[in-house]
Order: C-alpha cells, then sequence, then structure tokens
C-alpha cells in the first residue's frame, strides 16, 4: 500500500482512538457525556499524530522494553507541548494546564501524564498496532483511496470551520478590558456560551480553558 495512505490511515484510526479514550475517561469523571477534542467531530489529532511518530521513531526498538517506553514518553512530551505552545500564541487561549501536578513543565507537559502515555504507547506498539497494520494492508487499496478522500475531505472542513469557531476565543478576549486572567476567562466563557452551538460544544469540551490576554492598559492602583 501507498505509503501515505497507510499513515494517513493510521493517523485517522488512531485520533479517532484518542477521542474515544479521551470521551470516556472525562465522561467517566464528570458522571455526563463530555465530548472531547477542539474539533467538532470524533478525532483528536493529537493522538494520531503521536502515534505515527510512535510507530515511525520507536517501534524499530520494541525489542528493548525500557528504550522504547522512554522513547515513546519524549515523543509524547514534545508533541503535547509544542501542541499547547503553538495553539495558546495562535488563539491566545490554554486548553490544558498541570501547573498543579507535581514534575510538570511550564504546566504544559507533566511526569504522571507522560508515564501514563509511555504506557499506553507501549500497549500500542506491542499489542494493538500489530493487528491493525495488517488489517489496514488487507484492505483493497481502492476502497482504502476512496475513503481517504472522503474522509480528508470531511477532515479539512472540520479543521476550517472548528479554527474559525476558536478564533473566537482570541477575538473575543481582546476586547476585554479586564486586568485579572481569572475576570477575563469566565468573561470570555460567557460571552462565547451565548454565541454558536458550535462554540458551546468547543468550551463544554474544555470547561478549563484559560484566556492568556491577561492585561489590557494598566492595573488599578486600589485593585
Amino acid at each position: 500500500m501507498n505509503w501515505f495512505l497507510f499513515y494517513y490511515s493510521l493517523f485517522m484510526i488512531y485520533s479517532f482512538f484518542g477521542w474515544v479514550f479521551e470521551t470516556f475517561f472525562v465522561s467517566l469523571g464528570k458522571k455526563k457525556f463530555a465530548n472531547r477534542g477542539f474539533l467538532i467531530g470524533p478525532y483528536c489529532p493529537i493522538y494520531g499524530l503521536s502515534a505515527v511518530f510512535i510507530i515511525l521513531l520507536a517501534s524499530k526498538y520494541k525489542e528493548n522494553f525500557l528504550l522504547l517506553f522512554i522513547i515513546i514518553m519524549l515523543i509524547a512530551a514534545i508533541v503535547e507541548y509544542l501542541t499547547s505552545y503553538i495553539m495558546e500564541k495562535a488563539f491566545r487561549a490554554r486548553w490544558w494546564d498541570y501547573s498543579t501536578q507535581r514534575f510538570n513543565l511550564n504546566g504544559r507537559i507533566c511526569l504522571q501524564n507522560l508515564i501514563f502515555f509511555g504506557l499506553l504507547g507501549s500497549f500500542m506498539i506491542y499489542i494493538l498496532n500489530p493487528p491493525l497494520t495488517n488489517f489496514i494492508n488487507n484492505l483493497d487499496i481502492k476502497t482504502v483511496t476512496i475513503l481517504t478522500i472522503i474522509v480528508g475531505f470531511i477532515f479539512i472542513v472540520d479543521v476550517v470551520v472548528s479554527f474559525k469557531v476558536i478564533r473566537k476565543i482570541k477575538t473575543t478576549a481582546e476586547v476585554l478590558k479586564k486586568d485579572y486572567t481569572d475576570e477575563i476567562t469566565e468573561k470570555v466563557k460567557e460571552i462565547l456560551l451565548s454565541k454558536s452551538l458550535l462554540t458551546k460544544r468547543l468550551i463544554k469540551a474544555f470547561p478549563n480553558i484559560k484566556s492568556i490576554n491577561v492585561r489590557i492598559g494598566k492595573k488599578n492602583k486600589n485593585k
């Protein structure tokens, strides 16, 4: 099979698995359904991207579990940190924050999660990916091509629409004349929840989202 079709298939499948994983555990904690992910559809690209990098860079070390585990942790750390940084700079909002966790780095990554992702990635390499790879390789190439075009088109449209919704967070935050992060965060949520259904879905998916446009103007000395 064409390498692009193969890895794109893995990317989309693991993005979907990531969405299922995130949605299940967050919903379990909240005791109600939580539609996770910043895209509209049922996928979390950060999981798909991490899975592809792990397969490409770490699977060759599967004979040495400790080395494999460490490499998976490093890949997960780099992908999660860069994703958090880029989204924060692009949209002026932080989507997750591990500042309260021990051994965190700028609140973007933390050791506890990286260990968990190391175990999850190891499970993927040893258990999940071999049969999944065989399944994809045994599919008819025409079927995979057609599905790739359809899913790819839907995914691109989803990204464009979702990013337009996400940009409302940046736009809304920029017009507020507040001095403190908490006040801005609550006002951003208030404004966005009064807007479209897509915006409401985004806020409900990330209830702890923080606007980082902290200061606009001078602080009031009396405060």
